[in-house]
């Protein structure tokens, strides 16, 4: 079929923001709760960023690694809101929802008994008590997450990412005040300092929160009506559709699982260096990780916009938007790798006082302006991907980029394996150093892939 119409990159610009920056505040409160738990932490006892760099590293694979299976839901859903299929569209979310209570039964079994992390960090008894009570508790966020990550990959796939950065900035909200009472605990009411499990117990209540609000805004606004989603219950559990869904998401989950794990198991071997390293590393994490979230909100935009065109059948305007995308995302990414860098010290020194963690933070940081950029491309690139289906290729390329490149090779430098790493280059730094080379082979990697298949589905057009 031919393709319809083409559009300015002034217009794709406009769509684009227009969709990504109530995702991009959704999405910086979402980080905003390992901001304030990494904030609150540091000042109650610094010692425990061990356990909390673990802890949340842990979890965060677990969710990330199950949350890519359900959000299939938004290419797929895309595609049907684009070609005018809204019945189709809304069965994808109940789909996607059993999908989510599937995925959690093993998710919670990893968090109550997580030996395989535990054994990879090697921490000292005392913080491995500390993060094994830590996941207990928030497995109990788990499926509320699961189930509401179906709900926001259903919500930005027909163009309403707004409803989901109200409840998200809500959950944020509440988070602030039920984390600091939780962490130092209110003694004239009985309520004792749970120091690190308090950050897991306001996690776990307010995402049960969010969930419910979720459920009563569907079933009570009117918008959702036509996509038959105001009556109660879910629908049964249907066969085809969920061989759709897991079809397209079991790349897209071992894509994600690839791409967090290839990072997030660097807090756990960087633990094995003892507390202040690690302690250093979360903190660079979690400045590396608000960056990201311009170029997840702009990649989040891209796939929905994307997905509708070609559910529309105007392809050459789904191509256009996908490198309008990427080309604006790099842009980004320049800049404010750059900004961060020059001032990585200020930065670090507003999360702690604590001059040893300090100067173990501002050498990772030194990597990030490069890093960021790598970043952002190959985000940008795998979304845009799957978009149209082709989430397979992206998979390899991260397992050899990020697991082989990155991870494999971080261990050989930090650890000093093969014998004359420089000096500058063990510990936590040469995780660092070998995490920025996977993320810019694996950018050029995706953009190349992307690029071929462009080629290919304007070819096939002819």
């Amino acid at each position: 079929m031919s393709a319809k119409g083409t559009l300015s990159r002034a217009e794709s610009t406009r769509r684009l923001a227009t969709l990504a920056w109530p995702v991009l505040l959704g999405q910086l409160s979402v980080i905003g709760f390992g901001t304030l738990d990494t904030l609150l932490i540091a000042r109650y006892a610094s010692a425990d960023l061990a356990a909390l760099a673990v802890g949340s590293a842990a979890y965060f694979t677990t969710f990330v690694g199950l949350m890519g299976v359900v959000m299939a839901i938004g290419p797929l859903a895309g595609q049907a809101f684009g070609a005018g299929r809204l019945d189709e569209a809304g069965a994808q979310l109940h789909q996607a929802s059993w999908l989510a209570l599937a995925a959690t039964g093993p998710g919670l079994l990893l968090l109550a008994w997580p030996e395989p992390y535990l054994w990879l960090a090697r921490l000292p008894p005392e913080l491995e008590s500390k993060t094994r009570t830590y996941l207990a508790v928030l497995a109990l966020a788990l499926p509320a997450s699961l189930l509401f990550a179906a709900w926001r990959g259903f919500n930005t796939a027909v163009s309403r990412p707004r409803i989901v950065m109200a409840l998200q900035l809500g959950a944020l909200a509440a988070k602030v005040p039920l984390s600091i009472l939780l962490i130092h605990g209110a003694p004239s009411v009985g309520l004792p300092a749970l120091g690190l499990t308090g950050c897991a117990v306001a996690t776990a209540l307010v995402m049960w929160g969010q969930l419910g609000a979720a459920v009563v805004i569907t079933r009570r606004d009117a918008f959702y009506a036509a996509f038959g989603l105001h009556r109660r219950g879910l629908h049964r559990p249907n066969a085809a559709r969920l061989r759709e869904l897991v079809k397209l998401g079991v790349p897209m989950g071992a894509t994600l699982l690839i791409e967090v794990s290839g990072f997030t198991m660097m807090a756990i071997f960087i633990a094995r260096l003892g507390a202040t390293p690690v302690a250093g590393h979360q903190i660079a994490v979690n400045v590396v990780s608000i960056l990201f979230m311009v170029p997840l909100a702009l990649s989040n935009a891209a796939m929905t916009l994307v997905s509708q065109s070609v559910g529309a059948r105007e392809l050459a305007q789904a191509r256009q938007i996908g490198w309008h995308a990427v080309q604006i995302g790099l842009a980004l990414a320049v800049g404010l790798g750059a900004l961060v860098a020059l001032g990585r010290e200020g930065i670090v020194r507003l999360y702690t006082s604590d001059e040893a963690v300090v100067a173990a933070a501002l050498p990772l940081l030194a990597w990030l302006a490069v890093f960021h950029i790598a970043d952002a491309a190959q985000t940008l690139a795998a979304f845009v991907l799957r978009a149209w289906k082709i989430a397979t290729g992206p998979m390899v390329i991260y397992a050899i980029s990020l697991w082989g490149v990155g991870l494999g090779g971080g261990y050989l430098l930090a650890f000093d394996v093969l014998g004359g790493t420089p000096r500058w280059l063990t510990g936590a730094s040469g995780y660092w150093m070998a995490s920025t080379a996977g993320l810019v082979i694996g950018a050029a990697a995706l953009l190349a892939l992307l690029a071929w298949a462009m080629r290919l589905r304007a070819r096939e057009e002819l």
